[in-house]
């Protein structure tokens, strides 16, 4: 650990050098609750009591493999640089992410943070840690996304604007998709639902601002041909990490009876499309095991069914370099 604190307190000062270029994660944290039971959540399945036995040393573990995951992600071929913005899906409330940036293994990384406070009925919301000495952040706000009949209360989108360090406004988009559940037809219309909500506001900004430079990434639940994606790239969004590899093994942000798929994406604006230095999944080692029962390997978890597994989460981290 004093390692990654040294690494992490030299990328610091590396990314106030290098203000030309931008390092972005984006990952699905799976899971970051914390150990107390919210009362208007269905949050009990990771308590003490529970089955999962989700203890405070579990939480603590988990708040700083996370940490591990983000530091890791801001290796490049120019060497190690914080990352700048980190969108992360599945993180509960407020105070796992005041224990991440100022508890955790991150609390020398300086980040600011920002999340929704959504209707979702387990309580897992979307989050944006940001640099402020990369990031200048101008607002947030919250995009509500109400329900279609038969749909479960979803993740508000977040929708965070900032200045950076060329002096542009970047408009970065957080979402965290309804999932498959009750199969991928049943579901589709809630994800296209909430992708259409999106692109309103798309719309929106583009009649208020001339060119706005966009950024959309998260935990889309779809694949880059599917429909709710379809209708993105109909309003101008581009997915530059539809042919996004990892260079350990992983062909995909997630993996399923041993197939690897990518449910995350990153979106952006043509204006950004000339900025985009790659986009990659991050598969290092440690975020790896093998896949005993299918072959090769697969993401790290935290838990293997209700077998504590100490891991990371079960998605890889998509990390975007823009270079302007």
């Amino acid at each position: 650990m004093r390692i990654l604190l040294t690494l992490l307190l030299t990328m610091t000062s590396l990314s106030a050098v290098a203000q030309d270029r931008l390092t972005i994660v984006e990952l699905n944290a799976e899971n970051l609750f914390d150990t107390r039971h919210d009362t208007l959540k269905n949050d009990h399945e990771f308590l003490p009591d529970s089955p999962r036995h989700w203890t405070r040393t579990k939480y603590w573990e988990k708040l700083n493999r996370i940490g591990q995951t983000i530091i890791a992600c801001g290796e490049d071929s120019s060497g190690w640089h914080l990352p700048d913005i980190v969108g992360l899906c599945e993180v509960e409330n407020d105070s796992v992410l005041f224990d991440l940036t100022r508890r955790s293994l991150l609390r020398k990384a300086r980040y600011e943070y920002v999340m929704t406070a959504s209707g979702d009925v387990r309580g897992i919301d979307v989050a944006l840690l940001y640099s402020p000495f990369s990031f200048r952040l101008i607002k947030a706000d919250t995009i509500h996304v109400v329900p279609l009949a038969d749909m479960r209360p979803t993740r508000d989108i977040l929708h965070v604007e900032g200045e950076i360090g060329s002096g542009d406004t970047l408009h970065v988009f957080l979402l965290h998709a309804p999932s498959r559940m009750g199969g991928e037809l049943y579901s589709r219309p809630f994800r296209k639902h909430v992708m259409s909500r999106l692109c309103d506001v798309v719309d929106s900004l583009r009649s208020q601002h001339a060119d706005p430079k966009l950024l959309v990434m998260g935990d889309f639940n779809d694949y880059a041909d599917s429909p709710s994606l379809q209708l993105a790239y109909g309003h101008g969004l581009i997915n530059v990490s539809s042919e996004a590899q990892g260079r350990n093994g992983a062909k995909g942000t997630y993996c399923y009876h041993g197939e690897w798929g990518s449910l995350d994406q990153m979106l952006v604006s043509e204006n950004l499309r000339s900025w985009v230095a790659g986009c990659r999944i991050h598969d290092a080692p440690f975020l790896l095991e093998e896949d005993t029962k299918y072959g090769g390997v697969k993401p790290r978890r935290n838990y293997n069914g209700m077998r504590y597994n100490n891991g990371f989460s079960d998605h890889l981290p998509l990390v975007l370099h823009l270079q302007h």
